[in-house]
């Protein structure tokens, strides 16, 4: 499939069709991730990283140990 960039207001955007859309599940919410090996441009879906992972396992952790205490310092 060739494309060709929109004009975006100061910046170029590429329209993704809808059917590739649905095959790759991608909607507004979904973080992509552009990359380059320098010749290509690469867009995939965002992967969380281990660091986001580990960070939200703590956080989660946290919130069970001391979600009241958050509470009431929140109040």
């Amino acid at each position: 499939m060739i494309k060709k960039l929109t004009r975006h207001g100061n910046s170029l955007a590429l329209v993704i069709d809808r059917p590739i859309l649905d095959l790759l599940n991608i909607d507004p919410e979904t973080p992509l991730e552009v990359t380059t090996d320098g010749k290509q441009l690469i867009i995939s879906a965002a992967t969380p990283s281990e660091r986001r992972d580990r960070f939200n396992a703590a956080q989660e952790l946290a919130h069970k140990k001391y979600g009241k205490a958050f509470q009431k310092l929140a109040e």
